[in-house]
């Protein structure tokens, strides 16, 4: 569907021709971006054409998909404003901006609360189209760089007006950021447990709109408001893990980048680094391998000194995983040895924080076995996924499952089919108990890869039996 706007689109002509996609190419790349969130899409040249040429405005998602597919030929956003579809946009790019003013910063990220996951504004039934499809690494550049400037703002203590919203101000104490913190907790334990898209985890995006947007925009002591935001950049990040747990990749990009905001006002620079670890997954997810190294030695660059030593052995693990995505064995070996030894320093009396309690050795060993599968070494592979599937798995089903399929991948490589299958089989068990779209892509993945043995009576078996977790509903 599309409606007519007044005479050509002059703005995505230029752009077009500046990105140098043709317009059977735009096309291609707009049908295959939707088909990545589930959409089925039959756009051809003669449509772009329409856009280009009569003004003719795609409805739904199809605005932001366009952006998306030209941003990523561009490498750099495109609001939607650049390539004159701006009117089809029901709200501005939230979530985005990394302000250098603390009152800017509430504002942006209360901003973000008042949107779910599914893209619908809360409180009204409109869907909401901005987080689809515009997912740009490059939109991590300067709220990394603003945050390595200036890890921590002066002075956040706030003085709310009745004028900024219904009745009077909350006057913020510490019991109101405990109930923040112990909602962490249990949303940290669900996720691990189920998944990011189990209705027990969903709940994270609806506590900070119904309770951390409120007490943000409250009364508030300095010390008050440190614990305040830190807790609400704990949440937020939370969030986005759950939607990039879930492949909503767009709106996981823009919850990171408010909580690395937040955890700025919090002056925790631990967290802070964190946050840019939890940038660099998505980063080298996404396959942005050069790009994750970055966030990932900006968190170990200000945290010298400050962090705990489990805490600088994650985000030199983080590292590993970037430059094995990136291809650069050496320096992957090299931050997996640092990680290592980090890890060795750590005793049972540091003051670790609370979000680092699921890192341990076994994490360490799934994410270098993650690593070699990169590097495609398998030997490695199998070292390091025996070691990690070693532990209790009751309070890391999620890990347990993607441990499994990695060490499935290991296992076909050095030509054992029939190991490859068993994990396989074990893994889709575990898949099935959890709702993770990671998950599944590692499902496919698997799968794919034994595509030249599909004829072979365990392949078939494992097909059937993936079968019903590919065909579920995103």
């Amino acid at each position: 569907m599309s409606r007519e706007q007044r005479g050509p689109n002059e703005k995505l002509g230029a752009v077009l021709a500046l990105a140098g996609i043709s317009n059977a190419g735009l096309a291609r790349r707009v049908n295959d971006l939707g088909a990545q969130r589930g959409l089925t899409l039959r756009y051809d040249k003669t449509s772009v054409a329409r856009w280009v040429s009569k003004g003719m405005v795609p409805q739904g998602a199809a605005p932001h998909l366009i952006a998306a597919a030209i941003g990523q030929k561009l490498g750099r956003p495109v609001p939607l404003h650049e390539i004159g579809l701006a009117d089809a946009d029901p709200a501005p790019e939230v979530g985005l901006a990394f302000p250098r003013d603390v009152g800017q910063a509430v504002k942006s990220a209360t901003e973000l609360y008042r949107l779910d996951l599914a893209g619908r504004r809360a409180g009204s039934g409109g869907i909401w189209q901005s987080l689809a499809g515009s997912f740009a690494v490059s939109a991590y550049a300067t709220p990394a760089s603003r945050w390595l400037i200036t890890p921590a703002d002066s002075s956040v203590a706030r003085e709310a007006s009745p004028a900024e919203g219904s009745g009077a101000p909350i006057k913020v104490g510490h019991s109101d950021v405990r109930k923040l913190r112990e909602a962490a907790e249990d949303a940290r334990r669900w996720d691990s447990k189920y998944g990011g898209g189990d209705w027990r985890s969903s709940m994270v995006p609806e506590c900070l709109r119904v309770e951390a947007a409120p007490l943000l925009l409250g009364s508030y002591s300095d010390e008050v408001g440190r614990a305040l935001f830190g807790a609400s950049a704990e949440l937020t990040r939370l969030a986005g893990w759950m939607a990039f747990d879930t492949g909503q990749q767009e709106a996981a990009q823009r919850y990171y980048i408010q909580a690395l905001r937040l955890a700025r006002a919090a002056a925790d620079v631990p967290l802070g680094g964190y946050v840019l670890a939890s940038m660099s997954l998505q980063a080298t997810y996404r396959g942005f391998g050069d790009e994750g190294v970055d966030l990932a030695q900006a968190a170990l660059e200000r945290n010298r000194g400050l962090a705990t030593a489990r805490t600088m052995s994650f985000f030199r693990l983080v590292e590993a995983r970037a430059h094995a995505r990136a291809g650069d064995a050496q320096a992957a070996g090299a931050a997996l040895k640092a990680a290592e030894s980090w890890l060795e320093r750590a005793r049972p009396g540091d003051h670790d924080p609370s979000w680092l309690a699921f890192y341990s050795y076994d994490r360490f060993a799934a994410d270098a076995a993650e690593c070699y599968r990169d590097l495609k070494a398998p030997r490695q592979v199998r070292r390091f996924t025996e070691q990690a599937l070693s532990q209790p798995t009751e309070e890391f089903v999620r890990s347990h499952g993607l441990r499994l399929l990695v060490g499935a991948v290991a296992e076909l490589e050095s030509g054992n089919l029939d190991a490859a299958c068993a994990q396989g089989v074990r893994a889709v068990e575990v898949a099935g108990r959890i709702s993770s779209a990671r998950t599944t892509e590692y499902v496919r993945d698997l799968l794919h890869r034994l595509e030249p043995y599909g004829d072979e009576p365990r392949v078939v078996e494992l097909r059937e039996r993936a079968r019903p977790l590919l065909m579920a509903p995103a």
